[in-house]
């Protein structure tokens, strides 16, 4: 019985058609087991299709499927062999018998299924049985006078070992040619049912042998591409010690506990949920979530991170999200999803290879058809070079280059706590010639604290102007408004009207008052500012303070000077930007004075202070017009800038559903070197892909000039298709070993 689950996966893109190779593995769960239709109107059901591994298969599939009456929807996870089919109970059935005669057949997850049950198997015992029939037939062949009897055993060892290795490939193969498609299940059927019919049986039974085998060892190394990021999760417990009662403590499955809930984690124990520490103290590494190098101190109040491994001290936690929603598993989601998504090189290379299979199966047919009457060759030994161009035909070490690197890169770069919401965005990331930043929070710490209160006006006590400005800073997300709530204390009290105006301030009405708490901006703005106000403020905007000011209908009452300092890695980091050929501007909402301080300390040159929200929207607009210019910021308060920009980065958004959706790019801890890293990383994932891309057509040219030539055999063939494929995955892996100094 099929179970019917919900899936929150989105609509993988259509991709546009090309050739690639087919993995003729088996799998482990029984293909001729019926799948039974969901007992649902209209349900979901999550199939695992071990045979598709490569997105011109995705695209047979979605071919196939699409005149089946009764499917709502398709989606696919290319990374992970998985299609969520949404359907009514009768397409089910019909979905599932075309899929088996394509050579496709579905096998059903189960919920809460993880990576390695529902992993593909090959059957390896197969594969060298077959290679030690062919290699048997090859020995007879040439070692053996030739005679009715030899050739008779030959003949039997070939079809013996054809069939044990490349059944699944004739089957897709022969479903392929029916539909007029040329991808390499139909190239290899072609190839290796010619060279049996016209005698070269041993070669025929070798060829398939060495595709099979290579094939699974291709398909083995991609797999440990696209499963990396996936092993994140397995860092994360699957048991939970929870609070029961008064005392007791209980293991229990993480998915049984709910938010709110206590949980201790002892020294040397992983952390199993997200949640916020209730009591105890101890140093977590966080390197999993964040990529932080040296372990973080965690007290009463401070957030940890599920799979991040305490210690030295026993922490009590209070759960924040269950485990399908922790940190660990939404940065695992963002990059599935980012693996599934299409960089412009991919989608490239997909079309050159679409085109190219064939021109090369024409170009096959005239040397069959040519050869003889032009070059006086024998049609045996035309038809045997066509069927070698066939062989070499094969765009699976080019089509494959470009995914296996781009997602080495994104794995790399989630080890590191850079979570790339797409191949795009890290392909587009060299670039880069300018980097906005915002200043609080992304440059400097976001901690600020207050340095300095001062009354302007003693008309109103000093203790209720406190506890005015108290109020009202404890009714908005500022950093500057949350440390002067934070170093006010006091008692709140109830803020009647109130209203938000970004970049300036509050205003609400306590007590019958219409009060403000603003910056120098929106007093200027007011009319408020005096003279000597302005000296004030001028003294501490000097010294890098930013200035906020509590006022009523009558003047300013107090002036509160909030210090922020920048974060200890941002100065190399504006270094190492400026040392890769980028340029850092500063798009602040603070004072000229605090920001012109700020940014001098860190190196940049170019800033722009006082502006609203919509002026920081102009201002990446009008550097986009100069050179392609990210944005980096909270991920919330400049979600405009981020969106308009080249590349949108969120800073320190561990934790943080906003921040995760806000930006193509997350930076998990608060460290602006890995700004440093992302463009590294792009510039060295665009030379791998080059690199790739270049091996695989000079090897595919030299061989095919060979193959003209006459000198090139089709079990060679095979070896320069596999091994080029087998150099290219091998090469793009390299990334996920990426040097960062």
């Amino acid at each position: 019985m099929l179970s019917v689950t919900p899936f929150c996966s989105p609509m993988a893109p259509v991709p546009e058609h090309h050739d690639c190779c087919s993995h003729s593995h088996t799998c482990s769960n029984d293909p001729t087991a019926p799948v039974a239709p969901p007992q649902a109107r209209t349900g979901e059901v999550l199939w695992r299709i071990n045979a598709m591994d490569c997105a011109t298969e995705e695209n047979e599939i979605r071919h196939a499927l699409a005149g089946v009456t009764g499917i709502a929807e398709l989606r696919f996870q290319l990374a992970s062999r998985t299609l969520v089919i949404r359907a009514e109970p009768a397409a089910f059935t019909q979905a599932e018998t075309i899929l088996r005669r394509l050579g496709y057949p579905p096998h059903v997850v189960e919920p809460g299924a993880t990576a390695s049950q529902v992993s593909n198997g090959v059957r390896w015992n197969r594969l060298i049985a077959a290679l030690v029939l062919a290699a048997a037939a090859e020995g007879i062949h040439a070692l053996l006078p030739a005679s009715w009897l030899h050739e008779a055993l030959e003949i039997a060892l070939a079809l013996a070992a054809i069939p044990l290795a490349g059944l699944p490939v004739y089957t897709k193969g022969l479903a392929a040619l029916r539909q007029g498609r040329l991808n390499i299940n139909a190239l290899m059927t072609v190839a290796v049912s010619g060279a049996f019919l016209i005698g070269h049986w041993p070669e025929a039974a070798m060829v398939m042998a060495l595709y099979a085998i290579a094939e699974a060892l291709e398909a083995r190394a991609a797999d440990q591409a696209r499963a990396a990021i996936s092993r994140l999760m397995e860092l994360a417990p699957e048991q939970a010690r929870v609070q029961t009662g008064t005392e007791a403590w209980q293991q229990v499955h993480v998915a049984a506990v709910a938010i709110g809930q206590v949980m201790r984690v002892e020294p040397g124990e992983r952390i199993p949920l997200d949640g916020v520490v209730a009591s105890g103290s101890s140093a977590v590494n966080q390197a999993p979530v964040t990529g932080e190098s040296l372990p973080v101190e965690k007290g009463a109040g401070d957030a940890v991170f599920a799979g991040t491994v305490n210690t030295h001290g026993s922490l009590v936690i209070t759960v924040t999200a269950p485990a399908s929603k922790s940190t660990l598993a939404r940065i695992i989601h963002a990059v599935e999803e980012a693996q599934a998504s299409r960089a412009p090189i991919q989608r490239f290379v997909d079309r050159f290879a679409a085109r190219y299979t064939p021109a090369v199966f024409a170009l096959a047919l005239a040397v069959a058809l040519l050869s003889p009457p032009l070059f006086g060759l024998t049609p045996i030994d035309a038809v045997y070079r066509a069927l070698v161009l066939l062989v070499i035909a094969c765009p699976c070490a080019l089509v494959i280059a470009t995914p296996v690197t781009l997602v080495s890169g994104l794995t790399a770069a989630a080890r590191r706590g850079i979570v790339i919401k797409g191949g795009l965005y890290l392909e587009q990331a060299r670039q880069l010639r300018t980097l906005a930043f915002d200043k609080t929070g992304t440059l400097t710490t976001g901690r600020p604290t207050l340095e300095a209160f001062e009354v302007m006006d003693g008309r109103v006590p000093i203790a209720l102007q406190r506890q005015w400005a108290a109020s009202l800073a404890a009714r908005s997300d500022h950093p500057i408004s949350r440390a002067i709530a934070r170093s006010l204390g006091g008692e709140r009290l109830p803020v009647e009207a109130l209203e938000a105006q970004g970049g300036r301030g509050v205003s609400g009405e306590i007590d019958g008052q219409t009060l403000r708490l603003a910056n120098h901006r929106w007093m200027h703005e007011l009319g408020l500012c005096t003279p000597d106000l302005e000296q004030v403020m001028a003294a501490h905007e000097q010294r890098g303070r930013s200035v906020s000011l509590l006022a009523d209908a009558q003047g300013v009452l107090a002036l509160m000077a909030v210090a922020d300092q920048p974060r200890p890695t941002a100065a190399a980091a504006i270094t190492g930007l400026k040392q890769l050929g980028l340029t850092p501007v500063m798009l602040s909402g603070d004072n000229a004075r605090t920001a012109a301080v700020i940014a001098g300390r860190l190196g940049i040159e170019q800033v722009r202070s006082e502006l609203l929200p919509e002026q920081k929207l102009a201002a990446i607009a009008d550097l986009q017009l100069e050179a392609p210019t990210g944005m980096v910021g909270d991920g919330i308060n400049d979600a405009p800038a981020l969106a308009s920009a080249a590349i949108g980065v969120a800073m320190g958004a561990a934790g943080s559903d906003t921040a995760m959706e806000a930006a193509d790019v997350v930076v998990m801890d608060d460290d602006p070197q890995r700004l440093v890293d992302l463009i590294r990383l792009s510039r060295r994932t665009w030379a791998v892909l080059w690199q790739n891309i270049a091996l695989a057509l000079g090897i595919k040219g030299a061989f095919l000039l060979l193959t003209l030539l006459g000198t090139a055999t089709m079990w060679e063939a095979v070896f320069a298709d596999m091994g080029t494929s087998l150099l290219v995955i091998a090469n793009g892996l390299r990334l996920r070993r990426q040097r960062w100094a």
